[in-house]
C-alpha cells in the first residue's frame, strides 16, 4: 500500500480532475481537497478474521434501492480498550467491502457512514487500516446511489481516521 499522504494527494487530484469524479463539475474549480483525520497507526489492525455465516444481507442505499451482499468474514478490533466486531462483505469483486458507522458519524465524519476496502493478506489475515476509510460518493453528490452500513457495522467506538466531512 502506498504512503497515506501520497494516497491522499492522489485522491484529491483524482477528485479535482477526473471525469468520473463525484465532485459536481461546477464545484471542482474551488475544490481544495478533502479533509482527513491525522494518520493514526493505532487505527490500523492486522487480524485473523473468522468466517462469517455466509448469509446474504439486504443493504439499503441512499436512494431507496437495495443491494445484496454476502457476509464473508468477521474481524474483531480493539479501539481505546473497547472491542468491536466488524463484518466484511463479499460483493463479488476481489477483496472485501466494509461499510461502517462509528461514534464520529454525523459529527466529524459523514453521517451515513464510511467505507473501507480490505484485501486478504497472503497468510490469511486482513489489514483493516481505517486511515484509508472514505466517504461514499453520495456524500459529494446525491445523484449517486450508495450502500448504507448495515446495523451490524454500526460501531460504538470512535474511528478517528480516514476522511472527515465538511459541508
Amino acid at each position: 500500500m502506498i504512503d497515506i499522504e501520497q494516497f491522499r494527494k492522489q485522491k484529491d487530484e483524482y477528485l479535482r480532475t477526473a471525469h468520473e469524479s463525484p465532485i459536481p463539475h461546477g464545484k471542482r474549480v474551488d475544490f481544495a481537497g478533502l479533509t482527513y483525520f491525522p494518520p493514526s497507526p493505532d487505527l490500523a489492525f492486522t487480524v485473523e478474521p473468522r468466517d462469517a455465516d455466509g448469509t446474504e444481507v439486504t443493504v439499503q442505499t441512499s436512494d431507496g434501492q437495495q443491494r445484496i451482499y454476502r457476509r464473508a468474514k468477521v474481524a474483531t478490533i480493539e479501539v481505546a480498550g473497547e472491542q468491536a466486531d466488524v463484518t466484511l462483505y463479499d460483493t463479488g469483486a476481489h477483496g472485501y467491502f466494509v461499510p461502517f458507522r462509528d461514534a464520529t458519524s454525523g459529527k466529524e465524519s459523514y453521517g451515513a457512514g464510511r467505507y473501507l476496502d480490505v484485501h486478504p493478506n497472503e497468510d490469511g489475515t486482513v489489514t483493516l487500516d481505517f486511515n484509508y476509510a472514505y466517504n461514499p460518493y453520495c456524500a459529494y453528490d446525491e445523484a449517486f446511489s450508495c450502500p448504507l452500513p448495515p446495523i451490524e457495522n454500526w460501531l460504538e467506538v470512535r474511528i478517528a481516521a480516514g476522511e472527515t466531512y465538511e459541508r
